[in-house]
C-alpha cells in the first residue's frame, strides 16, 4: 500500500471522528438544551449554506473545511451563546474564503449576522503593506467591530481557540507565529473581557506550541514537585467544607492544580526560579451572598495560617474586566502554599464567562421570558466595562499608525492594577507601574498637559514617581507647562502616551511650518523672486505640482527636511529653466528655541559663537555643523542641501560641547574635575575613561558638558587648566 493511500485512509478516519464530535448533529444536540426550535432551524440553514460555499475546500489536516466553523460554533454553543452568534460562527470564513459578499449574507441571514461575519474577517491585503501592518490593521478592524457588537470577539476567540487546538498539522514557523500572536493579543483580550475559560486554554495551548521543550520540562517539574496531589486536594477540600458547614455557610469547595502558563508567566514577571514558586495549588470557594465571602475568609484563615501580604480584596476593588473575588494565600499541609479564591456564584459565572454571561442570562434556558430576573443587571457590568475600555482605546488612538496602534493595544491589555485616590476621595484604577503623569491624564487631558509635580499623601514628589495602592494624589500644574518627550520613558497608560505623542507631533509641525517658511523665503530672495508669490492665489500651481493641499503642508515638508527649499523655490519662477541673477544670500538665524526641527550634530557639537552651516536631513530637519567639521568638508558637493546659518543675537538654551582632558592620575581626580565643571555653571552629560594599565602616570578623559556659548565654554576651560593635576584641556 503506497503512502498516498495511507494518507487518505488516515484523513478518512480523522474526518469521521471530527464529524462525530463537531458535525451538525452533535451541535444540534447541544442546542436542543437551551434554544427554541425555530432558532435551531436557522442555525441548521446557516450550516447548509456554509457547507455549499466551502465545498471542495480542506484544512491542512485533510478534513473538509466546514468542520472548522462547526467546531467554532460548538465552542460557542457550550458557552450558551445565542442563535445569531452561532450562525455568524458557522459563516465566519465565508466572506474571506468564498465569493459570497456581506450583502448576500445580510439578505439571507439578516444584518446582524452579516456585521458579525464582516467584523471577524481579516483586513484585506494592501500592496506594499507588511505582514505586521496587516495584522495590526486586522486587530484594529476587529476592535472597531467589537465597539459595535461585542459578540464579534466571542466568535474570533472561539475561532482562535479551535485553530490553536489543531496546530499539529501546521508548519513550525506558522505554528510559532500563531501561538505568539495568541499570547500577545487574543489571550489578553479574553482576560480583559473576563472570559477565563477561553483564556486559560488559549494560553496553555499556545505555550505548548510556542515552546514545546519548555512545556514538557514544566509539566514534568510540576508533576515531580506535587507528586500525587489528588489526596492532598481532597483533604483540603473536606477540611474547608466541614469548617464552613460548622459556621452555617453553604459553600462548595473545588481544588485544582494551576495552569502551566500561569506558573511560567509568574516566574517571568517576578523573576523567580521554579523552586521559588510555591502556590501551585489553588482552591475556589463559592457561596451565595457577599457577606458569606468575608465570613468564609475568616474560616479559611482559622483553618490555615494566612500570609498577610498575599491578600487582595477584588470585591471592594473589582478588576478592570469586572472580576470580583477575595484572594488569600495560606500555608497548607506539608508546608505547601495554597491560594484560595472566595466569591459568590454570580461572581464566579462572570469570572469564567465575562461578557458572554450577558447572553447566557438573556437566553436563560428555552424560555426567554425568564431573562427578566434581576440578575441580568449584574451581567451587563462586564459589557459596560468592555465598551468603556474600547471607547477610551479608540479615543486615544485617533490617527495612530498601524504598528503604533498594535503596540498601544498590547500595553493596554496587561493592566495589573493599582488603586489610588483623588483629593476628593474618588478611586482611580491605573496599571501597576503608573506614575503621577498617568494619574493626571486619567483625570483630565488638560491636567496632564500642564502638570509639573505631584503631592503624594501630602508629600511633594516628581512626576515620574511610581504610584502605590491607597495613595492620595494631588497634581500641581503651571499655566505655561507643556508635555515633555521624556515623559514617554515612564508613562504606562495608552491615554497618557498617545496624548503626549500627539502634542509633540503637533509641536513639531508648528516648528516645521515656521522653519520651512523662513527657509523658503531665503531661497526665494537668493533667486530674486518677490515674496508676494507666497500669496494664496500664486501658490496653486506649485502645490499641485507637489501634490499638497495648502501652503502649510509645503512649509512642513521643507522644515522637516522632506524637500529642499532651493529646489522648491525654483518652481515659483515664471520659467523654472531660466537662469537668474543670484540675489543676496541671507543666512538663517538659529535662535536655539526651534526644538525638534533643528538638530545639532554630535560629530562636532556646535555652540553659539562658532561659525556654522546646516544640511537638510529627511526626518531631522536641519542638522547644524561647525564650519571646521570634517563632515562639512566631505560634503562640499552637496550644495543644494546646504543652508547658510548664523547664530541669532538672542540665542537661548544650553548646548553640548566635548572636551578632552589629560591629567596626572591621582585619587579623586574625577570628583575634582566634576566639581570644577559644576562650579563653572556647567553640567556633565557624559564621561568616557579609556581602559589603561595600572602603572600609567597620566589619564585621559573625555567629557560632554553643557554650555551657553563660547564665552561660557572658555570660562570652563580656564578653570580646568588651573587645576594642579591637569596637564592639557582641548575641545574635540
Amino acid at each position: 500500500m503506497d503512502i498516498p493511500v495511507i494518507s487518505r485512509i488516515g484523513t478518512a478516519i480523522r474526518t469521521q471522528r471530527v464529524a462525530r464530535e463537531y458535525g451538525i448533529d452533535a451541535l444540534i444536540r447541544i442546542l436542543d438544551e437551551y434554544l427554541p426550535a425555530p432558532q435551531i432551524s436557522e442555525v441548521r440553514r446557516a450550516y447548509e449554506f456554509g457547507a455549499r460555499m466551502h465545498a471542495g475546500q480542506a484544512r491542512q489536516s485533510g478534513e473538509p473545511y466546514i468542520y472548522h466553523p462547526l467546531a467554532v460554533a460548538r465552542i460557542l454553543a457550550e458557552m450558551r451563546l445565542d442563535a445569531t452568534t452561532l450562525c455568524a460562527a458557522i459563516l465566519h470564513d465565508v466572506i474571506e474564503d468564498t465569493p459570497v459578499g456581506k450583502d448576500e449574507i445580510a439578505r439571507l441571514f439578516g444584518r446582524d449576522v452579516a456585521e458579525l461575519v464582516d467584523g471577524v474577517s481579516k483586513f484585506q491585503k494592501v500592496e506594499g503593506m507588511s505582514r505586521a501592518e496587516r495584522q495590526a490593521e486586522s486587530v484594529r478592524k476587529l476592535l472597531l467591530a467589537m465597539a459595535q457588537d461585542l459578540r464579534v470577539i466571542l466568535v474570533k476567540l472561539a475561532d482562535r481557540l479551535h485553530n490553536v487546538r489543531t496546530l499539529e498539522g501546521v508548519e513550525p514557523a506558522k505554528r510559532r507565529r500563531v501561538s505568539l500572536e495568541t499570547l500577545e493579543i487574543y489571550a489578553p483580550i479574553a482576560q480583559r473581557l473576563g472570559i477565563n475559560t477561553l483564556r486559560q486554554e488559549l494560553e496553555d495551548l499556545s505555550f505548548q506550541n510556542l515552546y514545546p521543550n519548555r512545556y514538557e520540562v514544566f509539566q514534568k517539574a510540576v508533576n515531580d514537585r506535587l507528586g500525587d496531589t489528588k489526596g492532598l486536594i481532597k483533604e483540603i477540600e473536606h477540611k474547608l467544607e466541614r469548617a464552613l458547614k460548622e459556621e452555617g455557610i453553604g459553600a462548595s469547595v473545588v481544588g485544582r492544580q494551576k495552569n502551566l502558563y500561569g506558573i511560567y508567566e509568574k516566574m517571568q514577571r517576578k523573576r523567580l526560579r521554579f523552586l521559588d514558586v510555591m502556590d501551585l495549588l489553588g482552591f475556589r470557594i463559592l457561596v451565595s451572598k457577599v457577606d458569606d465571602c468575608y465570613r468564609a475568609l475568616g474560616v479559611v484563615h482559622h483553618a490555615y495560617r494566612p500570609i498577610s501580604e498575599l491578600f487582595n480584596d477584588f470585591i471592594a476593588n473589582p478588576k478592570v474586566n469586572g472580576y470580583q473575588s477575595l484572594h488569600t494565600t495560606c500555608i497548607g499541609p506539608q508546608g505547601r502554599k495554597i491560594e484560595v479564591q472566595i466569591r459568590t456564584r454570580d461572581m464566579h459565572h462572570i469570572a469564567e464567562n465575562g461578557i458572554a454571561a450577558h447572553w447566557q442570562y438573556k437566553l436563560d434556558g428555552k424560555n426567554p421570558g425568564k431573562a427578566a430576573s434581576g440578575r441580568n443587571d449584574s451581567q451587563t457590568q462586564p459589557q459596560n466595562r468592555a465598551r468603556e475600555w474600547l471607547g477610551n482605546l479608540f479615543e486615544s488612538q485617533t490617527g495612530a499608525a498601524p504598528l503604533e496602534f498594535i503596540e498601544n493595544v498590547k500595553v493596554d491589555l496587561f493592566p495589573d492594577e493599582v488603586y489610588v485616590f483623588t483629593p476628593k476621595g474618588q478611586i482611580r484604577q491605573l496599571p501597576r507601574g503608573s506614575t503621577a503623569v498617568d494619574f493626571a491624564y486619567s483625570v483630565h487631558t488638560e491636567l496632564g498637559d500642564h502638570c509639573v509635580a505631584a503631592r503624594v499623601d501630602q508629600q511633594l514628589e516628581p512626576l515620574n514617581t511610581v504610584l502605590k495602592n491607597g495613595q492620595t494624589i494631588e497634581i500641581i500644574t503651571a499655566r505655561h507647562a507643556r508635555p515633555n518627550a521624556a515623559w514617554l520613558n515612564y508613562v504606562k497608560t495608552v491615554k497618557a502616551r498617545q496624548h503626549i505623542r500627539n502634542f509633540l507631533k503637533n509641536q513639531r509641525e508648528d516648528e516645521a511650518i515656521r522653519l520651512g517658511r523662513r527657509l523658503l523665503e531665503i531661497a526665494l530672495r537668493e533667486l530674486n523672486v518677490p515674496l508676494s508669490v507666497l500669496k494664496e492665489e500664486s501658490t496653486g500651481a506649485v502645490l499641485k505640482a507637489f501634490g499638497l493641499q495648502d501652503i502649510e503642508d509645503l512649509y512642513v515638508s521643507i522644515g522637516s527636511g522632506s524637500r529642499l527649499a532651493p529646489l522648491v523655490a525654483r518652481h515659483f519662477l515664471p520659467d523654472p529653466n531660466q537662469t537668474t541673477t543670484p540675489g543676496e544670500s541671507v543666512p538663517l538665524a538659529v535662535e536655539g528655541t526651534e526644538g525638534l526641527v533643528i538638530d545639532y550634530a554630535k560629530c562636532c557639537h556646535p555652540i553659539p559663537g562658532d561659525e556654522i552651516c546646516g544640511y537638510v536631513s529627511i526626518g531631522r530637519g536641519i542638522v547644524v555643523h561647525r564650519l571646521e567639521c570634517k563632515h562639512v568638508s566631505a560634503r562640499k558637493g552637496a550644495a543644494q542641501e546646504r543652508v547658510p546659518l548664523i547664530w541669532a543675537p538672542s540665542v537661548q538654551g544650553d548646548f553640548l560641547a566635548e572636551i578632552k582632558l589629560k591629567a596626572e592620575n591621582r585619587r579623586g581626580l574625577l570628583a575634582t574635575v566634576a566639581g570644577e565643571i559644576a562650579s563653572a555653571g556647567s553640567g556633565i552629560e557624559n564621561v568616557q575613561m579609556p581602559e589603561r594599565d595600572g602603572g600609567d602616570a597620566a589619564l585621559e578623559m573625555r567629557f560632554v558638558i553643557t554650555v551657553r556659548d563660547r564665552v561660557h565654554f572658555a570660562r570652563v576651560l580656564r578653570r580646568l587648566r588651573r587645576l594642579e593635576p591637569v596637564q592639557r584641556v582641548t575641545r574635540v
